[in-house]
């Protein structure tokens, strides 16, 4: 005798629609509750300062020392020829007298490029990021 066996036939999962609804508009509403609270307070009071209280000028920077390196390799300030060595105290001199000063390099168009940057290098040594090369617009 043989035994029948029951197949069972698989059906497809279903997807329970209600419940995962439910969680959606739960967040919905968190969000659209909580956004609303966010805008509807008045904020925080804060006391902005008033022109007639505030006696402050406006920072100045110094005028920036301006060296200038001729064709045959001269160093020049103000008019004046000086030696590096010369440069370098003058530039220590008025970086510490002038903490927001600058240091402009302007180099002759016919010099070597190389002669320029060894002279910036040994500036900016002095000086660091407060030393820069001055360049013309036209």
């Amino acid at each position: 005798m043989r035994f029948r066996t029951q197949r069972t036939q698989s059906s497809i999962p279903s997807i329970q629609l209600i419940p995962m609804l439910n969680v959606i508009m739960g967040v919905l509403a968190f969000f659209v509750m909580t956004s609303m609270m966010l805008t509807t307070q008045e904020g925080v009071n804060v006391q902005l300062p008033n022109n007639e209280n505030t006696k402050t000028q406006p920072q100045e920077n110094p005028a920036p020392l301006i060296v200038q390196l001729k064709s045959p390799g001269q160093l020049v300030i103000s008019n004046q020829s000086v030696s590096q060595k010369q440069l370098f105290e003058q530039m220590q001199t008025y970086l510490s007298q002038n903490p927001q000063g600058a240091v402009f390099l302007q180099a002759d168009s016919q010099l070597p490029y190389e002669q320029v940057i060894q002279l910036l290098a040994q500036m900016r040594n002095v000086g660091g990021d407060r030393v820069s090369l001055a360049i013309e617009s036209n």
